[in-house]
């Protein structure tokens, strides 16, 4: 079995269970909010909090639809580089949002792990993207 036939079901699988634990994180947000705020703190604040933490929820559900979008069109199925690249991000994501779970981190740190573990690999399926369709090239 190649390398290529390898990566194909260890990616689809990472970015399976990096959105299961979005989805888990999108259910049980209520301690991270708290983590994020004063001992003391009002309704508003929590309000606030809440609602950066669902935006940022919001745009990691996005961002696979991008990449899963690519994904299942055969845009980048076979292509070594981004399998690895996704594969190797989603699992550090999916390593570090169980941290993040369950040991009630700061939502600011969310950003963080999105900007690195979610933003790069769907990028990259849009470059992809516009270079298969939008240039009519073959996929690497």
């Amino acid at each position: 079995m190649s390398a290529v036939s390898n990566l194909v079901p260890a990616r689809f699988l990472t970015i399976i269970a990096h959105l299961v634990i979005v989805i888990t994180i999108f259910w049980s947000r209520d301690n991270n909010v708290k983590a994020s705020l004063p001992l003391e703190f009002t309704t508003e604040q929590y309000e606030q909090e809440d609602r950066k933490l669902v935006v940022a929820l919001s745009v990691t559900i996005g961002l696979f639809a991008v990449e899963l979008a690519g994904f299942f069109s055969g845009v980048s199925m076979f292509n070594c580089s981004q399998g690895l690249l996704s594969t190797g991000a989603h699992a550090s994501a999916s390593v570090a949002l169980l941290f993040f779970l369950f040991e009630q981190w700061d939502t600011s740190v969310y950003w963080w792990i999105i900007a690195i573990c979610s933003v790069l690999p769907a990028f990259v399926e849009i470059l992809l993207f516009i270079a298969v369709f939008g240039l009519k090239k073959k996929p690497l």
